[in-house]
């Protein structure tokens, strides 16, 4: 996989490191299949956790979600990193990020409680851990909403244009309850190494964040963050977005639905049968290959399997279609008989 121009930008302005595969193989991170396939590239300060990870020590993963809307793949990837890193030791932070939801998409904190609920259901089923594991609403966990009178005052409105562009005045105080969100686990508990995983998109604030940490509390660990590729719409737009539906599917989309979108994904398929056969697929292009490499395969050996017969012209795009299209809404089809059962659980966690 290779970063894109935007990427690299990023990478150079706020002091993205790359992730180096041989030496994620000396470590417990080798375990997880977004660390060792390279789909998680970039961090910034993970030398921190790597030492707790080693020495045993307490570690933090912090992340969460805006209940803006149905679980989608985005949703998933992100929610799939906490828990992997929750299993081999983290303590999960997981925040319904629900301040932001308002600012951004004008969600009242009435509105957005049942997706609150409904997201919250599909991360319990996917394996959440809640003996180590944090859950809150923005709205209403006084800590992250105290932290920004704590550290505005070394905040201008120059910086926040500079990182975010100018928006409204609520969006800056928003990003400001996010810096709550990433140091709660170390205002809760004690200074500990905390990673968040984001996209690569998050470098600028991860970046603030740091900074500002380092302003709040000399005590403090400066936070982490491990930085993934985004994938691009199923479709072959640039990136996933409501606005092309048949760019991504929901958690909640009916699977006959998911299965036509998946059926009509963008592949590295010839024009003729003749030509795949002759000339070989493309798989490091086809949506069909990426999203079970992001996501849904942890079988290192299947997947080898599945690109070199693309490559070599043995495997057609309508048989591998087939696969994947059988392998996710089985899963999906799992999910959301487990989902029910948590949604009750979720509802009590979020008192709603």
């Amino acid at each position: 996989m290779e970063l894109d121009d935007d990427s690299k930008k990023l990478i150079d302005q706020f002091g993205v490191s790359l992730i180096d595969l041989d030496d994620i193989k000396k470590t417990r991170l080798n375990e997880i299949h977004f660390f060792r396939r390279g789909v998680i590239f970039g961090h910034q300060g993970m030398e921190s956790i790597l030492d707790a990870i080693e020495h045993d020590k307490p570690w933090a993963v912090m992340s969460g979600i805006k209940p803006s809307g149905s679980f989608h793949i985005g949703s998933f990837m992100t929610a799939t990193e906490i828990i992997k890193l929750q299993k081999i030791g983290a303590r999960a932070y997981y925040c319904i990020a629900d301040i932001e939801s308002w600012e951004d998409n004008g969600i009242s904190f009435e509105e957005s409680i049942e997706n609150s609920v409904d997201n919250l259901a599909d991360v319990l089923a996917l394996g959440l851990d809640l003996d180590r594991a944090y859950v809150w609403r923005q709205s209403e966990e006084d800590i992250v909403k105290k932290v920004p009178y704590v550290i505005s005052r070394y905040v201008t409105n120059n910086m926040m244009r500079g990182i975010y562009g100018d928006k409204a005045f609520g969006m800056y105080l928003a990003t400001l309850v996010q810096v709550g969100d990433i140091i709660l686990p170390q205002i809760m508990e004690k200074p500990m190494p905390t990673i968040v995983p984001v996209g690569i998109d998050q470098a600028p604030h991860l970046r603030l964040t740091r900074d500002l940490t380092r302003k709040y509390s000399e005590k403090f660990i400066l936070p982490a963050a491990s930085f993934h590729f985004l994938l691009a719409g199923l479709d072959g737009s640039p990136k996933m977005s409501k606005r092309f539906p048949n760019s991504y599917f929901t958690f909640n989309e009916p699977l006959k639905a998911i299965e036509k979108k998946l059926k009509n994904g963008f592949t590295g398929g010839r024009d003729t049968v003749k030509e795949q056969k002759e000339l070989g697929g493309i798989p490091d292009i086809c949506m069909i290959f990426k999203l079970q490499y992001y996501l849904f395969v942890d079988d290192d050996k299947y997947l080898e399997n599945i690109y070199n017969r693309c490559k070599s012209g043995d495997l057609l795009c309508g048989e591998c279609k087939q696969k994947c299209v059988d392998l996710v809404t089985k899963f999906i089809e799992e999910h959301k008989e487990k989902k029910a059962k948590y949604l009750d659980k979720a509802r009590e966690i979020l008192q709603a």
